[in-house]
C-alpha cells in the first residue's frame, strides 16, 4: 500500500475511533469519497484488504489502524 494511502487510512481510522469509540468498524470504502475518482487507488486498497489480508467487509478500525501502522 502506497504511503499516501497508509497515511489517509490511519487518519480515517483515528477519526472514526475518536467519534464512535474503539469498537467502531469500517470497510476500505471509508478511505474514499462517495465517487470513484481514483480507481487505481481504490483497487490498491481493495487488494490490500481482500486479497492480501482476507479481511471481512467490516473490521474494527483499531485493528486496521494497527495493521497499517505496523507496516503490514
Amino acid at each position: 500500500m502506497r504511503p499516501s494511502l497508509r497515511t489517509k487510512a490511519v487518519a480515517v481510522c483515528n477519526e472514526k475511533i475518536a467519534k464512535k469509540g474503539e469498537a467502531v468498524g469500517l470497510s476500505f470504502y471509508a478511505f474514499f469519497a462517495n465517487k470513484n475518482d481514483d480507481p487505481d487507488l481504490l483497487m490498491e486498497a481493495a487488494e490490500w484488504w481482500i486479497k492480501t489480508h482476507k479481511l471481512d467487509h467490516f473490521e474494527k478500525a483499531v485493528k486496521i489502524r494497527n495493521m497499517i501502522s505496523s507496516g503490514v
